[in-house]
């Protein structure tokens, strides 16, 4: 895709969603870091509806970390995978507390020291918490952005290495949140709404249909 067309694809991206945002939902960027944490593998609705009870009892790495892991586990229980992340999520609160004061790092390589975080949640924190213009690539990314014809690459780095490079700046900030949005809702796995996209005709995929 050249770079008209990809500025017509953010700029209708843009038009169509003016300030778009993550679906988790959050009072603090330690409960951002925890949601997303809990979110691998799992839907921002389902992550969303344990969170309600956990944040209202626990809204601190303090009180997380009070609940232990079995407390913890309660309210996660309905999350895939809700073992590990009760543990890896006990640990990065324990770490928060001692290293950062309780308060999640504004930087790149300290969130990926706690456990459970790798570079993906990384981003997210940085972007939505901290306004750092950082492009989280998950699966929703991955495909639009291979099957569009934006930034096509054969694993998740190499996709968000193209992002940044090409993403016009004005655009970057909140280039992630589209292009989720866009892949969840509209550019779908396995039945894309190619009817109703507002980007077929920049689209590249050969199979697209009207």
């Amino acid at each position: 895709m050249n770079k008209q067309k990809r500025a017509e694809l953010y700029a209708r991206l843009k038009a169509a969603n003016p300030a778009p945002t993550t679906e988790l939902e959050y009072a603090s960027p330690f409960q951002l870091l925890i949601a997303v944490l809990l979110s691998a593998q799992a839907t921002d609705v389902g992550v969303n509806k344990a969170t309600r009870k956990l944040f209202a009892a626990a809204p601190t790495p303090e009180a997380m970390l009070t609940l232990g892991e079995e407390g913890l586990m309660d309210h996660i229980k309905t999350i895939g995978l809700y073992k590990t992340k009760a543990k890896n999520t006990i640990a990065t609160c324990r770490l928060l507390l001692e290293r950062h004061g309780g308060q999640v790092p504004e930087n790149r390589e300290a969130l990926e020291a706690l456990p459970g975080v790798g570079r993906k949640t990384a981003n997210v924190v940085l972007n939505t918490a901290f306004g750092h213009p950082t492009i989280a690539v998950d699966t929703h990314i991955f495909r639009v952005a291979n099957r569009t014809g934006l930034a096509p690459g054969k694993d998740v780095r190499e996709v968000e290495e193209k992002l940044v490079k090409t993403t016009p700046a004005e655009y970057r900030l909140d280039a992630h949140h589209w292009l989720i949005l866009h892949g969840r809702y509209v550019c779908k796995a396995r039945k894309p709404e190619c009817g109703r996209c507002c980007l077929f005709e920049l689209c590249e995929w050969k199979a697209k249909a009207p």
